[in-house]
């Protein structure tokens, strides 16, 4: 057989199985980043953000909106989405009562900051978050040293702050709970150190040691405005509670934004893994376009083993009717084009396979992961390229067996 056309119908099976093994890892190996990122606060818990969407208006838009009717008004806000202020998330805080609940109050900070030692100074890199003293139980931090925020120090804005693990180092070196009791100027404003974080599974998304915490009354003090929205986050007991506790905390947001029954609801309930669901979701349409791609390219390339295994029959005409003479049954002529057809389609997914899982686990070893081994895409394209060498070398093979031995001999 032409090992020139046998090597590129190998290449084409391959670079099928290549292309989905690769983008099914490197998948994989986001979606588990993506889960480490997003999961912090565990499944237990939820959130409670204002909508984010359509937030563009138009000259037009707004001077109808002076003509619009308080109901009108209400129903627009509720579509777009009302900042949550700080006087309603403590509102909030104070008339939910849920047994074995916590609530937090949370303001994002500046990201990409500067934080300055007397002798050192971060990467612009480091991440600022607005917490109270509930912050590290909800988000799954722990300690290494020193306190946590005290809530007068949260009530008051008091300009101290927590560093992550990876903060510390860059600014202690190998002694990162030196920082404890030192000040360090974050975005040039100076904070006093009052406990460092344990090292915690970071990400590509998101690094939890590059992080610098502080209250949330600091964070609009010194960075942010009056208008910026607050988050409240509430965690629960056991996951059994969740749904009970998302009814019972919509039912007092409600009272809290004074809605009425027919208003729709201007807040949005977002449970912890909702947006690593969301994220997850939009790849699954990725994978699904793979899967057409590997598709089209094995059908292409069943289509040439076909041509291929139909040129060695011709090639191998003479060899076939001697065989037959010396007394080769058919079913053993048609077997051994079969098994050349399903070698050739295996050849190319083992290679494909290889480099896919090869070069997929160069995305993860990107993004922080562990190994990533799709052993069911594996396994499935290991099944499919037998199912295509077998369907490719069907028809060649039943032609050979069926070639008359003395018309064979004569072939030239």
């Amino acid at each position: 057989m032409n090992k020139l056309r046998t090597s590129i119908t190998v290449i084409i099976i391959a670079l099928g199985i290549f292309a989905l093994i690769l983008i099914i890892t490197a998948i994989q190996a986001a979606s588990n980043s993506l889960t480490s990122s997003f999961s912090t606060m565990g499944s237990n818990a939820f959130s409670i953000r204002y909508k984010e969407r359509n937030m563009g208006f138009s000259n037009r838009s707004r001077s109808k909106a002076t003509h619009t009717t308080q109901k009108e008004v209400r129903n627009r806000n509720a579509t777009l989405g009302i900042p949550i202020t700080l006087e309603e998330a403590r509102l909030f805080a104070d008339r939910f009562v849920f047994p074995g609940s916590v609530v937090g109050i949370a303001l994002r900070g500046p990201v990409g900051v500067v934080i300055n030692s007397p002798f050192r100074k971060t990467n612009p890199d480091v991440n600022v978050f607005g917490g109270d003293e509930s912050y590290l139980l909800l988000n799954g931090y722990n300690l290494a040293a020193g306190r946590n925020i005290s809530q007068s120090e949260v009530r008051s804005g008091t300009p101290v702050c927590l560093l992550g693990a990876g903060v510390a180092k860059k600014l202690y070196g190998n002694q990162p709970m030196a920082a404890v009791d030192r000040t360090v100027r974050i975005d040039h404003v100076p904070f006093r150190v009052v406990g460092v974080l344990e090292e915690k599974n970071s990400s590509a998304f998101f690094n939890t040691s590059k992080i610098a915490i502080i209250s949330h009354v600091a964070v609009r003090n010194h960075f942010k405005g009056e208008g910026s929205s607050y988050n409240v986050a509430v965690k629960v007991d056991h996951l059994r509670n969740m749904d009970l506790a998302i009814g019972e905390a919509k039912s007092v947001f409600r009272s809290v934004r004074k809605l009425t029954v027919k208003d729709a609801d201007n807040f949005y309930m977002d449970k912890s893994d909702s947006i690593a669901a969301t994220l997850l979701n939009n790849l699954g349409f990725l994978e699904i376009g793979t899967i057409g791609i590997a598709f089209i390219t094995l059908i292409g390339a069943a289509i040439g083993l076909m041509n291929i295994m139909l040129v060695a029959v011709n090639e191998r005409t003479k060899e076939i009717g001697l065989s037959k003479a010396l007394g080769a049954r058919s079913s053993s002529i048609r077997t051994m084009f079969l098994m050349e057809s399903v070698l050739i389609s295996l050849m190319g997914a083992l290679l494909g396979i290889f480099s896919g899982v090869l070069l997929g686990n160069g995305v993860a070893l990107f993004l922080n992961t562990g190994l990533v081994i799709p052993w069911g895409w594996v396994t499935s394209g290991i099944f499919v390229c037998f199912a295509v060498g077998l369907a490719a070398g069907l028809f060649p093979a039943v032609k050979a067996a069926k070639l008359d031995p003395i018309v064979a001999l004569r072939y030239e």
